[in-house]
């Protein structure tokens, strides 16, 4: 039965985002499947009210479509050759409204994000440090190539990120006019590096726009695509990722700044949607956590004629991702008590309306888009998959459009649980409670982040199997959670094993309180600052929980903070370590732990899982019997990141934690997976 849950949810067919234009069209990117069923294809959809219609297909995933004015879908795609194996860089595909997808430029080293505007197409490259032109680009990277070099000489940091390695190529963005008929246009030769080998024809010629120094980490178009608002990082005296605006000219002209780094390194800002009219844009504004502040996120209005700075809905106390519905109204999600809202509201207000969504119902909303004359977004529940819904801007309704992925059934029930905190604040958590009268064993799931909710669905910890194997599982959002306003967040950013810790163990004791849960039966796992959790409780519950599962997770606080991509770590932990790092605690650790960690995880290093399980089998109170054995486990995985993405990867990851579970929390035998060898 289990198995059986794990291979649906894996195997499912998953809606990973929408593009929409104002124009009308809606194009869903999905993934599922390949034909060998070991790896997720991802392919394009159109939805219209009448139904999802596939546009790409094929073993070849297509990303970052954008629509043009004419219909057009252009998207990235590494096409499949003679041999049945798929190219090493990604190409530019154009699908008209009706007929074959085309293609239009290809490059060593493919394409990133593409968006069209007009004619205009703007795509972010990797481009050789030392290339001003795609020629150039090309002979430097085969000469790169033919040498063997795979070395990255930096002077910048950070030199790695989540799971990539930086380097040695810049990020750029590059511009093409469209022809007039697409259609029709005829080819012509592609920039290739010198050899005898016949150029690659081609629709579309990129030349570079201007950047300033620094790493490009994000951009918006404007609608008229004349230009780009760029995010810059950059290192200042006192942070090493500070970071930019700039507005870039995308006819030829050179960059300007708008919004400099803060050189005090507090605060930071970051390019956000533009005005229909080119005039204004959204700013994302963020106070960095340090040792005397909580992170904080508020939005400004960019004035892109006068350089005017001013408060967007300064009253409005939730974390906001926007868009522009007109020049004159903005829409927005957020998170909101363990769900999430759609917000709307003028340039002028103190702060937006709720439209939909909210504390009465239980979905959450992520990339909201603006279609023709309505809002579309992905909305998503703990118990319901993702899926593509359209609001009314002025009734706020929500109608369900037809969706491209599954709907998952949810095993057992959903339920709300809330508890009083030491503090004296109200805290709420979700329980998903199998079928039956119970009483059902118990494992409490800790949220990532810090900052973060448990308010949407998630394939990676999903409580659908574990449900399904007949445990009970506990949601918490306790302090630093968001969708409950700053103050939530002030509560425990300067104690994170402090007032988290003693939120989710108010949450855990309502929750063993009730008849259908086995007080005496429980387990703890978590992931990142989930992990950390993990860890913390491992060292302060002694045998509360029968085990703890801890994946991706901060053990020694001090050592990350100078090992991770991260350098908003280091600075704010240094008042918090000597009390709140858990491998001081080790000693104290008496339950069995399993640990996993992804070898290319570099949010946080595997050398924080070495560490942890080299001190679980060396000082903690429980580290080896008479015979050298361990209760302790170390699922590994080399070729993961901070997340296990792989599908037969992500099958053991759920298997090997429920087999855990089972031995520790129903003292049952669990068999290893054949997989592992």
């Amino acid at each position: 039965m289990t198995t059986n849950v794990i291979t649906e949810l894996l195997n499912a067919t998953r809606l990973n985002g929408l593009t929409a234009t104002r124009g009308g069209r809606l194009i869903g990117a999905v993934s599922t499947l390949g034909a060998q069923s070991n790896a997720y294809v991802s392919s394009l959809v159109e939805l219209t009210d009448a139904g999802a219609v596939p546009l790409t297909r094929g073993e070849a995933s297509a990303s970052s479509p954008t629509i043009t004015d004419d219909g057009h879908v252009l998207f990235v795609s590494k096409r499949i050759g003679e041999d049945g194996s798929e190219a090493r860089d990604g190409s530019v595909w154009s699908l008209p409204l009706r007929g074959e997808a085309r293609q239009l430029a290809s490059r060593p080293g493919g394409f990133g994000a593409l968006r069209a505007a007009g004619r205009i197409v703007v795509a972010e490259l990797a481009v050789h440090s030392q290339a001003a032109t795609e020629k150039e680009h090309a002979d430097l990277s085969k000469k790169r190539s033919e040498a063997k070099v795979s070395a990255a000489l930096h002077s910048g940091f950070p030199t790695r990120y989540w799971d990539s390695d930086l380097g040695p190529t810049r990020s750029v963005l590059a511009v093409s006019t469209l022809p007039t008929d697409l259609d029709a246009a005829t080819e012509r030769p592609a920039p290739k590096p010198d050899s005898d080998d016949e150029p690659v024809p081609q629709l579309l010629e990129f030349t570079y726009a201007r950047m300033p120094y620094g790493r490009l980490t994000d951009w918006t178009l404007a609608e008229d695509g004349t230009f780009a608002l760029a995010t810059m990082q950059i290192s200042v005296p006192s942070k090493l990722m500070a970071v930019q605006v700039w507005r870039i000219d995308l006819r030829g002209g050179e960059p300007s700044l708008l919004i400099d780094a803060d050189p005090d390194g507090v605060d930071e800002a970051e390019a956000g949607p533009i005005s229909p009219d080119g005039t204004r844009a959204v700013i994302g504004r963020f106070t960095n956590w340090t040792a005397r502040q909580s992170l904080s996120a508020r939005l400004q209005l960019l004035n892109l004629t006068t350089g005017d700075v001013s408060e967007l809905w300064p009253e409005h106390d939730f974390w906001a991702a926007p868009v522009w519905l007109d020049d004159a109204t903005i829409a927005a999600v957020s998170d909101d008590t363990g769900r999430g809202s759609v917000w709307i509201g003028g340039l002028n207000d103190a702060q937006p309306r709720r439209l939909a969504g909210g504390p009465a119902q239980k979905r959450a909303f992520t990339g909201l888009a603006v279609q023709g004359d309505r809002l579309v977004a992905v909305a998503s529940a703990v118990d319901v998959a993702p899926h593509p819904v359209a609001i009314d801007p002025v009734t706020g309704a929500v109608t369900d459009l037809p969706n491209p992925a599954h709907a998952l059934d949810a095993p057992g029930e959903l339920r709300e649980i809330t508890a009083t905190a030491e503090d004296g604040t109200t805290v709420r958590a979700w329980l998903r409670v199998p079928s039956g009268e119970g009483p059902h064993p118990l494992v409490v799931f800790a949220h990532g982040g810090p900052w973060g909710s448990w308010n949407a669905w998630t394939y990676r910890w999903n409580p659908n199997p574990f449900v399904a194997a007949g445990y009970a599982v506990l949601l918490p959002d306790p302090a630093i959670s968001t969708g409950y306003g700053q103050h939530m967040i002030d509560r425990g950013q300067q104690q994170l094993g402090g007032v988290p810790f003693t939120d989710i163990m108010a949450l855990t004791d309502a929750a063993i309180a009730r008849d259908d849960i086995d007080c005496d039966r429980t387990a703890l796992a978590g992931g990142s600052y989930g992990g950390y959790m993990a860890n913390w409780v491992a060292g302060h519950t002694a045998t509360r929980f029968r085990c703890i599962v801890t994946h991706a997770s901060l053990w020694n606080t001090e050592s990350m903070g100078s090992t991770t991509d991260n350098d908003g770590w280091d600075e704010p932990m240094r008042v918090q370590n000597e009390q709140y790092s858990p491998h001081r605690f080790v000693e104290d650790i008496q339950v069995p732990m399993l640990v996993i960690h992804g070898d290319r995880d570099y949010r946080v290093p595997i050398a924080q899982g070495q560490q942890l399980w080299y001190d679980l089998l060396s000082r903690s109170a429980t580290p080896r019997d008479a015979d050298g054995l361990t209760q302790h486990r170390y699922l590994y995985f080399h070729d993961e990141g901070h997340w296990i993405l792989g599908r037969g990867n992500a099958q053991v990851w759920y298997e090997t934690l429920l087999g855990f579970l089972d031995t520790h929390v129903r003292s049952g035998v669990s068999e290893r997976p054949a997989t592992l060898g």
